[in-house]
């Protein structure tokens, strides 16, 4: 080969890796993490198939729901996180409207009235929105301010995170309320809020907590508490979720008992299989693998998450990035533990994997926000 011919070869190549690059930067997306949900997305469906006994309608549902989420992303992506940033009051003041109008008009499903079901329209669930809404509003609001936050700075973000945490728990869905409040929470950690305070705060709640559970908590949220130390004071009541649960987890062994073969999710032993148990089904038939599988795509993604924060070039970006990445984390997290008797049951689905609508269109909007703080990063850097 003559020199000629190598710099014609090696320039052609040159220019396709930049015209691949172009078309990311044109349309405002982050390959690696696109690449990271779109896997996620098809595994999901691939669980949720057998979870749902090859129901093809959920299934068609739950692509069509993905596939606008995936839209979605993108569309979000394009708009300079900057220019979202300066709509967050805008945007709070409504997603604290809609949480209002639940009160009135909202409809309850699984006992929680958190939804809202308009003629004409798909039911929607305004509460899953502000997990976007609030860490833009307190990253808005301390991104501005001088940081470690001073003591008036951290009462008011507190109470921007207290106002739709607290109408959460009045439509009865503790497991939402308690996401929301930490979506806000880890923005304040990452100002770098002193960990004596938190520390303190921690101890303040942890000695608060017989009061609320005396006197404020519900009888449900009592049972759930006391079922989560001992699952078998009330086997065929409270506590049969967590042991059914606990029973398929351990029955898949290492390798679990193979795609679609899952006894107690196939003969419903498993309640809610195909949304919050669904990590049950999936350790039933695919065992300590498919579980671990899991995890390193979980893990795929919050890793490209935390380098998106890491190289943000302004607080603002960085506060609303690590937040939606450590939330993001906290779903994880929780659910699994939750699912295997770690943590008491609150009803939060496996992000990807479970059914959802709204769930999962909040996840694709989070993730399209972080598409917009890298893709627009590299613009501002050329």
């Amino acid at each position: 080969m003559v020199n000629s011919d190598f710099v014609r070869q090696a320039t052609g190549f040159h220019s396709e890796s930049v015209r691949g690059k172009n078309i990311s930067h044109i349309i405002h997306a982050d390959p690696v993490l696109l690449a990271g949900v779109v896997v996620l997305c098809l595994f999901g469906l691939f669980v949720l198939f057998s979870a749902s006994d090859a129901d093809l309608n959920v299934i068609q549902r739950q692509g069509l729901v993905m596939l606008v989420g995936l839209v979605v992303m993108l569309v979000v992506a394009q708009f300079d996180v900057h220019t979202i940033r300066g709509w967050a009051p805008s945007m709070y003041a409504v997603g604290l409207g809609l949480l209002l109008l639940v009160l009135f008009i909202g409809v309850e499903t699984n006992g929680a009235k958190s939804w809202i079901d308009l003629p004409g329209l798909p039911s929607f669930q305004p509460s899953e929105v502000l997990k976007i809404l609030v860490p833009l509003l307190v990253a808005w609001y301390l991104a501005s301010r001088p940081l470690p936050p001073r003591f008036k700075h951290i009462f008011w973000s507190a109470v921007m995170i207290l106002l739709p945490t607290g109408l959460i728990i009045i439509q009865n869905d503790t497991g939402t309320a308690i996401m929301v409040a930490m979506s806000g929470i880890f923005v304040m950690l990452l100002a770098g809020i002193r960990w004596r305070l938190v520390f303190t705060l921690a101890f303040g709640l942890l000695l608060a907590s017989p009061v609320w559970y005396l006197f404020l908590a519900q009888e449900h949220q009592k049972n759930r508490i006391l079922t989560f130390f001992d699952p078998y004071r009330d086997p065929t009541g409270a506590g049969y979720n967590i042991i059914q649960s606990q029973i398929a987890i351990g029955s898949g062994g290492l390798s679990g008992k193979g795609f679609g073969n899952g006894a107690q999710s196939h003969l419903d032993f498993i309640p809610e299989s195909n949304t919050d148990f669904i990590l049950a089904v999936l350790a039933e038939e695919f065992g300590l693998l498919g579980i671990v599988f899991l995890i390193c795509l979980y893990l795929f993604v919050l890793a490209r998450g935390f380098f998106i924060a890491y190289l943000a070039r302004d607080m603002f970006s960085r506060l609303l990035a690590g937040s939606i990445t450590l939330t993001f984390f906290s779903y994880v997290f929780v659910n699994m533990a939750m699912v295997s008797g770690l943590l008491p049951v609150i009803g939060l689905p496996l992000p990807f994997i479970s059914r959802g609508g709204t769930s999962i269109l909040t996840l694709f909007i989070g993730f399209g926000l972080l598409m917009s703080i890298q893709t627009h990063r590299k613009i501002k850097s050329k």
